[in-house]
């Protein structure tokens, strides 16, 4: 099984959900929400990709850095690489069925722990996606991390004590998911919270607190104020505002005004490990990868996922040798242009 067969077999299962397009540009799903695409006219997803597209690397082949390092830590966690698997729901509405909703977070957890990372669940307006989500991460010795929709903030803790039942690696909220068209349908309100709802969501755990959907260096650093581990700068795929910045304008300025006071994860339209890359000379300490592995789940099940996931890490490893960039953890934004 190679990344073209999965990709064909998802497009296959998927069809008139999403093209597996050969680019994933976000032109042939745009409006399709539910489904795969960017809210309204899908100018927020196509952002994503030309803000990364637009980014050019320096090319260096005098060096040293002929086996460079990809292993990073994250949540007290080493992984393989730097890339996690983003939360991702509604396998019927969004995806078109192609596996159950039960069966996507097996793939998914178990497809990311077996290519050396880790994978999160969601969570959506049917109660059992979540539940399904927590069996999967409880099936693996608790290796994965439970991101919960902006819901009213007892609902959220509600849904924390039950990830630390399962004995999940962190939790967190993608404050993006705010006003999403998908939990309208189930008759499920989320909105966005407050600093204090978010301090309280962060005490209401021990485990690292993760604010999904952070695309302002002024919630950045509301964020560190709540106390909160990680934020993941994120329009949520483009799939919750329409003419949405890309998260590649705004991750480099949220990471020089916050500095080390709090990790920086990135999301927007990873496909390749230039991707990877470019998010991680911007400042990014990891990424998470979507879209891709619902194609690695649907196409291929586990193994469709750890395709998918390798060939993105076999890319970050040449690319990082082709741009003399020795380790992860301290890629340097000379290799990239604007």
């Amino acid at each position: 099984m190679d990344i073209n067969s999965v990709k064909e077999q998802a497009r296959l299962k998927m069809k008139g959900f999403c093209g597996a397009c050969k680019v994933c540009d976000g032109n042939w799903c745009a409006g399709q929400v539910p489904g795969m695409g960017g809210t309204g006219s899908g100018s927020s997803f196509k952002n994503n990709y030309e803000s990364l597209k637009n980014i050019k690397f320096v090319m260096k082949t005098i060096h040293d850095s002929k086996n460079p390092v990809l292993k990073s830590k994250i949540f007290g966690k080493e992984i393989d690489f730097p890339v996690l698997g983003a939360p991702i729901t509604g396998t019927k509405f969004n995806m078109g069925g192609g596996v159950t909703e039960e069966e996507y977070c097996i793939d998914v957890i178990e497809g990311c722990k077996k290519s050396g990372t880790i994978g999160m669940i969601g969570d959506t307006g049917d109660p059992a996606c979540f539940e399904y989500g927590l069996k999967a991460i409880e099936k693996n010795n608790g290796y994965g991390i439970a991101i919960i929709k902006p819901r009213e903030n007892s609902e959220i803790i509600k849904r924390i004590k039950m990830a630390e039942k399962a004995g999940v690696i962190a939790v967190g909220v993608d404050l993006d998911g705010a006003g999403l068209v998908t939990m309208k349908l189930f008759g499920q309100p989320v909105g966005p919270k407050t600093i204090e709802d978010l301090k309280e969501l962060v005490r209401a755990t021990k485990l690292p607190f993760i604010a999904k959907g952070i695309m302002s260096v002024e919630e950045a650093k509301m964020c560190i104020e709540a106390g909160v581990d990680t934020i993941v700068v994120s329009n949520h795929g483009g799939r919750v505002l329409d003419y949405c910045q890309g998260s590649a304008d705004v991750l480099e300025d949220i990471v020089k005004a916050v500095g080390d006071k709090i990790n920086v994860l990135a999301d927007g339209c990873v496909r390749s490990g230039a991707d990877v890359l470019k998010y991680l000379a911007l400042g990014a300490k990891g990424v998470l990868v979507g879209r891709p592995l619902i194609w690695g789940s649907i196409g291929g099940r586990v193994e469709g996922v750890e395709v998918i996931l390798n060939t993105i890490k076999n890319q970050l490893f040449q690319n990082m040798i082709l741009t003399g960039s020795q380790d992860v953890n301290k890629i340097e934004k000379t290799i990239i242009k604007k």
